[in-house]
C-alpha cells in the first residue's frame, strides 16, 4: 500500500514478558504497521483491515483474535467508529476488539515477511541485498515485495517498487 513505511509481526495485548510463538502467554499475533500518514489514513488502514479478514467469527483463542490495538483517543475514537459502520453494512456483530497499544514483541524471523519467504529465489536474492535480518524486516521495499508475491499487488505496482527500489 502506498504510504506504508514498514509492517513486522509480533505479539501484543497481554502480560507476559517476551511472548515467543512457543509460549505465547495471553498475548495475540498481531501485525505492526509504520506509515506516512501524508499518503495514507488511518481510516484508509481501517478499510483493509475490516476487508481483510472475517471480523465477525469469534476466535478459538486469544492468540488469534481480531482487535485493533490504538495509540490516541483519535485512533481509539475512529476505531470505534468505523467498527459501527461495519457492523452496519455488514448487518452482523463484529467480534473485533478494540484495545490500547501497550507494548510490541518482534515474533521470530520466520514470520517476518512470511509470502516472501515462501518464494525462495525472491528471498535468496532479498538476502543479498539485506544480509542482516532487522533491516529485511524495516525495509519498506520489502513490506511492498511481500504485499506483491502476496497477491496484494499488481504486476505495474511492481515495477514502480522495483523502480523505487533503485533495481531496475
Amino acid at each position: 500500500m502506498d504510504g506504508v513505511i514498514r509492517t513486522r509481526v509480533g505479539y501484543s495485548g497481554g502480560t507476559t514478558a517476551s511472548p515467543t510463538y512457543r509460549n505465547i502467554g495471553d498475548h495475540s499475533e498481531t501485525i505492526q504497521i509504520d506509515y506516512d500518514s501524508t499518503q495514507i489514513t488511518y481510516d484508509q488502514l481501517l478499510e483493509f483491515f475490516w476487508a481483510g479478514h472475517s471480523c465477525s467469527v469469534q476466535a478459538p483463542s486469544r492468540q488469534y483474535k481480531s482487535v485493533i490495538f490504538y495509540h490516541n483517543q483519535q485512533q481509539k475514537d475512529t476505531a470505534q467508529q468505523s467498527k459501527q459502520i461495519q457492523e452496519q453494512a455488514r448487518g452482523v456483530s463484529i467480534v473485533t476488539e478494540i484495545e490500547s497499544f501497550d507494548q510490541f514483541y518482534l515474533a521470530e524471523d520466520y514470520h517476518q515477511k512470511y509470502y516472501l519467504q515462501q518464494n525462495r529465489q525472491i528471498w535468496n536474492e532479498l538476502r543479498q541485498v539485506y544480509p542482516i535480518m532487522d533491516d529485511i524486516i524495516d525495509s519498506t521495499a520489502a513490506a511492498r515485495f511481500n504485499g506483491y508475491v502476496g497477491g496484494y499487488k499488481t504486476l505495474e505496482d511492481l515495477e514502480l517498487i522495483l523502480l523505487q527500489a533503485g533495481k531496475k
